[in-house]
C-alpha cells in the first residue's frame, strides 16, 4: 500500500492540474445528480418491528386517511380576541393551502369549534327534552293512576247500590281506555329509556373530549390542521417548502402565523453562521502552525471538495432511499474534520521532510506513502466503525453511517489525491520565506529524550482517571427521547408554534397519542357509540389523560381509534409512563368495560409521536451495549495488529471508553441536567438526542485510533530503534503532539461549530463530539496513555511469541518504503519540534 500511495502521490503532484480538475468534474457529478435524483428527507424517524410501526400498518390497512403526515399551524391574535374579519381571512387561507398538491385537507379551527358547541347544545337540548318527557310520563302516569281511583271508586258505590251489573259495561269501557293510555304510557317510557343510554354515552364522549380545543378559552389564539396524503418518510420537499411558502406569505392584519416542525423542516441551509465559525476557527489555527497562507488554506480545499462530493452524491440517492434530514449535517462534520485532519498529516510529514533537504517530488511521493499511509489506515478504521452502525438494525442509523463511511472514503481519496496536487504546485513556498533559506542545514540535532519520573506518572494517570470518572458521572442517569419543538431556536416558527400550543391549550396537545382498538367482532353501527363511550372511560381512568376523543371507525365495526391528549409534553417522563400503562391495558374484556355489544378480548394498540419516540429510544438503548461491544472488539484487534502488543490495546481502549462516558456525562449534564444552558442555548433541557451516545460512540472510536495510531506509533518506532521504554513514550509524545495538537483543535473547532447549529437536533451531536475529541486527545492520549506506558516500561510491548509469528506485519507508517528511499534522510523528534515552531 506504501509503494502504491507513493506513485499516486508523485503523480498527483506531477499533473496537479489534471487531479484537480478531475474532482472538480466529479463534485459537478455528483451535484448534478443530487439535483436530478435527489429525494426528500425525513424528520421523523421509524423502526420496523416496533409496536408502533405495528400500530401504524394496521392504521394504513384501516383507515388509511388518518397514516398520512400531519401539521399544526397555529394562529395568534395580536389584539385580544379574533374578530370576524380575520376568522374569514383565515378560512380562506387554509381553503388556499388545501388546493395544494399532496395536501389532503385542512382544519379550520373555527368551524370545528363551532361544532363542537353545536354538539354539546344538541346534546343539552336532547338532555332537557328527555327530561320533559319524563316529567310528561310523570303527569300521565299521575292522571291515570287518579283516574284508576276514581274508576274503582265508582264501581265500589255501583256495587254497594246494587247497580253494578247495569253499570258494568260502562266501567269495562272505561278501565279498556285506562290500560290503553298505560300502554301507551309504558312504550313512550320504552322510547325515553332507549334514548337516555344513547345520550349518556354523547355526553361520557362530549366530557372526555372537552379539553380538546382548536380556539383558546379567551379567543386568542387558533390551531389549524394541514393533513396529508403522504407519510412523514415519503412527503416531498416541495410540498412542505410550498406549505410553508404559502402560510409565511400570509397577511392577516394583527394575526401572526407559525407552524409545527412537519412544514418547518426543511436541509436548506445545512450550514449556519456556528458551522462556518467553526471552520474559520480551523483556518485559524492551521494559519498559526503553518505561518503561511498557502499550506493553511491546503487541508481546507482538500476537506471542501471531500465535503461536496460525499454530502451530494449521497444525496443523490435519497430518491431511492429513506434519509433522515440529519444524515447530511453527519457528513458534513465529519467530512470538514477528517477532511482537513487528513490533509494535515501528509502536509506535516512533507514540510518536515523538506527541512531535510530532500526533492520536492520525492517528498511529496515519500509523504503520501508514509503519512498517507496512516492516513488510509486511519480513515479506514473510521469507516468500518461507522459501517458497524448496520449491525443495529435500525435503518435510519445505518443509512447515517453508511453516508457518513462515504463522506470519510471521499475525504481520504481527495486527501492522498488533491493534497499531493496542491503540494506539487506550491513547491518550495509551502515553507514560509524566513525557513527556506534553512533548507538542508544539519543544525537539528535531537535532543536525547528524557523519562518522565514515575510518581509523576502515577499523579498524572490518576488524576485523569479521576477526572473523567467524575464527569462521566451524569451519564448514570441518562434519559433517550427524539427532540421536540421546544429543541428548537427561540427565534424560529416551530418553536414559536409549540409554546404557543403548550401556554394556551396544554403540553399534551404538541404530541397526542393514537390508542386503536381492534374488537374481537363486529359492532353494529347503532352500538358503535356505545363502544366508544366504554372504551373512553377506561381510558379516561389512567393517569395522565386529560382528553380523549374518538377519531375514526373502520367499515367493518372491527377498528375503533382514539385520540389521547397526555398531561405533558411527548418528551417527558409522565408520557413514558402513560404510554406504558396504555399497552398494559391491552388486552380489554369487552364486558369489563361495561359493553353490552361485545363479548371478548379487546386487543389495544398505542401510536403517535410519544410512542414512536419511546419505541425508538428503547431500540436505540437495547442496541448501544451490543453495539459498544463491537467497537471495544475492533479496537483490540487493530490495535494488537498495529503494535504487536497486548497491553497497549487494552490501554487504547480502555481511554476510548473513559473519555466515551466522560463524553456522554458532559452531554447530560448540558442538555438533560441543564447545566451552563446559557452559554450552550438549552432553554429547554430535555431527554438525549436518542441516536447521539451511539453516533458519538461510533465517530469517537475512530479518531480516537487515530490519535492513538499517530502517538503510540512514534513511540514504538522509537524503541524498536532501540531507545528503552520510557524514553522512548517522552520520544513518540514530541515526536507526534504538536500535528495531534493541531488536528484536536481543528476537529474541536468544525464539531464545535455545530454547538450552534440553527438545527436543533445536530447541537448535541456537535457537543458530543467536540468534547469527546477534547478528553481523548488532551486527557487520554497525551496525558493519561503515555504515563501508564511510562508505568508499564517494556512489559507494554510484550507479546508471545506464538501470537507475534501469526499476527500479520502491518507496516502502518511505511517504514518499508523509506529503507527503500535511502537518499531519504529520517526525521528525529527534534525536526518535528523545529517544523512546529516554524
Amino acid at each position: 500500500m506504501a509503494q502504491l500511495l507513493y506513485r499516486l502521490g508523485r503523480f498527483s503532484a506531477r499533473r496537479a492540474w489534471f487531479v484537480l480538475v478531475g474532482w472538480v468534474l466529479v463534485l459537478g457529478l455528483a451535484g448534478g445528480a443530487f439535483v436530478a435524483f435527489g429525494g426528500s428527507l425525513a424528520s421523523s424517524f421509524s423502526i420496523p418491528g416496533t409496536e408502533t410501526e405495528r400500530v401504524t400498518d394496521s392504521m394504513r390497512d384501516e383507515l388509511p386517511d388518518l397514516t398520512g403526515a400531519s401539521a399544526s399551524v397555529v394562529f395568534q391574535a395580536e389584539d385580544g380576541a379574533f374578530t370576524d374579519a380575520q376568522k374569514s381571512d383565515i378560512a380562506a387561507l387554509l381553503e388556499d393551502v388545501a388546493t395544494i398538491d399532496d395536501v389532503s385537507a385542512t382544519l379550520d379551527p373555527f368551524a370545528t369549534e363551532a361544532q363542537r358547541t353545536e354538539q354539546a347544545d344538541t346534546l343539552a337540548a336532547g338532555e332537557q327534552q328527555l327530561q320533559d318527557g319524563r316529567a310528561q310520563l310523570d303527569d300521565a302516569r299521575a292522571q291515570l293512576d287518579a283516574g284508576q281511583q276514581q274508576l274503582d271508586a265508582a264501581i265500589t258505590q255501583a256495587q254497594a247500590a246494587g247497580l253494578a251489573e247495569s253499570a258494568a259495561p260502562q266501567f269495562a269501557a272505561q278501565q279498556a281506555q285506562l290500560d290503553a293510555g298505560r300502554a301507551q304510557l309504558e312504550e313512550s317510557a320504552a322510547t325515553l329509556a332507549a334514548q337516555a343510554p344513547q345520550l349518556e354515552d354523547g355526553q361520557t364522549l362530549l366530557d372526555a373530549a372537552s379539553a380538546i380545543r382548536t380556539v383558546s378559552e379567551d379567543g386568542s389564539t387558533a390551531i389549524a390542521t394541514v393533513s396529508f396524503d403522504e407519510d412523514m418518510f415519503t412527503l416531498s420537499q416541495e410540498t412542505k417548502s410550498e406549505v410553508a411558502a404559502a402560510l409565511d406569505a400570509a397577511n392577516i392584519p394583527g394575526v401572526s402565523v407559525d407552524y409545527s416542525s412537519t412544514i418547518a423542516s426543511s436541509t436548506d441551509g445545512l450550514i449556519g453562521p456556528g458551522e462556518i465559525i467553526g471552520v474559520v476557527i480551523a483556518a485559524l489555527v492551521l494559519l498559526i502552525m503553518m505561518r503561511a497562507l498557502l499550506p493553511a488554506v491546503t487541508p481546507l480545499i482538500s476537506s471542501i471538495i471531500g465535503v461536496g462530493v460525499g454530502v451530494a452524491g449521497s444525496l443523490a440517492f435519497s430518491g431511492v432511499v429513506d434519509m433522515a434530514s440529519v444524515t447530511p449535517i453527519l457528513g458534513i462534520m465529519l467530512g470538514l474534520a477528517v477532511g482537513i485532519d487528513y490533509s494535515l498529516f501528509i502536509l506535516n510529514r512533507h514540510r518536515k521532510q523538506l527541512l531535510t533537504g530532500l526533492d520536492v517530488q520525492e517528498s511529496i511521493g515519500l509523504a503520501n506513502g508514509t503519512a498517507g499511509n496512516a492516513v488510509v489506515f486511519a480513515g479506514t478504521t473510521v469507516i468500518v466503525a461507522l459501517v458497524a452502525l448496520l449491525v443495529t438494525g435500525i435503518p435510519f442509523l445505518g443509512v447515517m453511517g453508511v453516508v457518513g463511511a462515504a463522506c470519510v472514503a471521499v475525504a481520504v481519496l481527495v486527501s492522498i489525491t488533491v493534497t499531493p496536487a496542491l503540494l506539487g504546485l506550491m513547491k518550495n513556498r509551502v515553507l514560509r520565506r524566513g525557513v527556506r533559506s534553512q533548507i538542508g542545514h544539519a543544525d537539528h540535532a535531537p535532543r536525547p529524550p528524557r523519562a518522565m519520573r514515575t510518581p509523576r506518572a502515577l499523579g498524572a494517570a490518576a488524576l485523569a482517571i479521576i477526572a473523567l470518572l467524575v464527569i462521566a458521572i451524569p451519564a448514570l442517569s441518562m434519559r433517550l427521547g427524539l427532540p421536540d419543538g421546544s429543541s428548537e431556536a427561540t427565534d424560529t416558527t416551530q418553536y414559536r408554534a409549540f409554546t404557543a400550543v403548550t401556554e394556551e391549550f396544554g403540553a399534551g396537545q404538541n404530541g397526542p397519542l393514537l390508542v386503536v382498538a381492534t374488537t374481537p367482532s363486529a359492532v353494529a353501527e347503532d352500538d358503535q357509540v356505545a363502544v366508544q363511550a366504554d372504551i373512553v372511560t377506561e381510558l379516561m381512568n389512567q393517569d395522565g389523560v386529560v382528553a380523549v376523543a374518538p377519531a375514526a371507525v373502520s367499515d367493518d365495526g372491527t377498528f375503533f381509534a382514539f385520540q389521547v391528549v397526555p398531561a405533558d409534553g411527548p418528551t417527558s417522563e409522565t408520557t413514558e409512563t402513560l404510554v406504558r400503562d396504555l399497552r398494559g391495558l391491552s388486552p380489554l374484556d369487552g364486558s369489563a368495560v361495561g359493553s353490552d355489544a361485545l363479548s371478548g378480548d379487546i386487543a389495544l394498540g398505542v401510536a403517535g409521536q410519544a410512542s414512536g419516540n419511546i419505541d425508538v429510544s428503547e431500540k436505540l438503548a437495547n442496541a448501544l451495549p451490543f453495539y459498544l461491544l463491537v467497537v471495544v472488539g475492533l479496537s483490540l484487534i487493530i490495535m494488537l495488529v498495529v503494535f504487536r502488543s497486548i497491553l497497549v490495546p487494552l490501554i487504547a481502549t480502555a481511554g476510548y471508553v473513559l473519555s466515551l462516558f466522560a463524553a456522554l456525562g458532559a452531554v447530560t449534564a448540558i442538555y438533560q441536567w441543564g447545566w451552563l444552558s446559557g452559554i450552550f442555548g438549552v432553554h429547554d433541557p430535555g431527554p438525549v438526542l436518542s441516536f447521539g451516545p451511539i453516533i458519538i460512540m461510533g465517530v469517537l472510536f475512530g479518531l480516537a485510533m487515530d490519535y492513538q495510531l499517530f502517538l503510540v506509533s512514534g513511540m514504538r518506532e522509537a524503541y524498536v530503534h532501540g531507545l528503552p521504554a520510557r524514553e522512548a513514550v517522552v520520544a513518540g509524545v514530541r515526536n507526534g503532539r504538536a500535528v495531534v495538537t493541531a488536528a484536536a483543535i481543528i476537529m474541536i473547532s468544525v464539531f464545535g461549530g455545530f454547538v450552534f447549529s440553527h438545527l436543533g437536533m445536530v447541537r448535541p451531536l456537535g457537543f458530543g463530539l467536540a468534547i469527546g475529541v477534547l478528553f481523548d486527545a488532551f486527557i487520554v492520549r497525551m496525558v493519561l496513555v503515555p504515563a501508564l506506558m511510562h508505568l508499564l516500561g517494556r512489559s507494554a510491548w510484550w507479546l508471545p511469541r506464538w501470537l507475534d509469528r501469526i499476527l500479520p506485519n502491518v507496516d502502518v507508517e511505511g517504514a518499508a518504503l523509506e529503507r527503500a528511499h535511502p537518499a531519504h534522510a529520517a526525521t528525529t523528534p527534534a525536526d518535528d519540534a523545529v517544523v512546529a515552531a516554524r
